[in-house]
C-alpha cells in the first residue's frame, strides 16, 4: 500500500468513526427529547431549547471530525 492510499484510508476511518458518535448521540438526544414530550407537555419549551443546543455540541464534534478528514486527504 503506497502513501496516497494509507492517506485515503485513513481519511475515510476518521471522517466515518468522527461521525458515528455524533449520529447516534443525536439519536439518544431525539429519544430522550420526545420521551421527555410525552411525559411532560407543557415543558414542550425548555425540553425543545436544550435538546437543540445538545445537538449542536454534537454536531460540532462531527464537523471536527470531517476536517481533520479533510485535512488528512489533502495535506500531503
Amino acid at each position: 500500500m503506497d502513501s496516497d492510499a494509507a492517506r485515503l484510508l485513513a481519511a475515510g476511518i476518521a471522517a466515518g468513526l468522527g461521525m458515528l458518535g455524533p449520529g447516534i448521540g443525536i439519536g439518544i438526544l431525539g429519544a430522550g427529547a420526545l420521551n421527555a414530550i410525552g411525559r411532560n407537555p407543557e415543558a414542550r419549551g425548555p425540553i425543545l431549547t436544550n435538546m437543540i443546543l445538545a445537538i449542536a455540541f454534537a454536531e460540532a464534534l462531527g464537523i471536527y471530525a470531517l476536517i481533520v478528514a479533510i485535512i488528512l486527504a489533502l495535506v500531503a
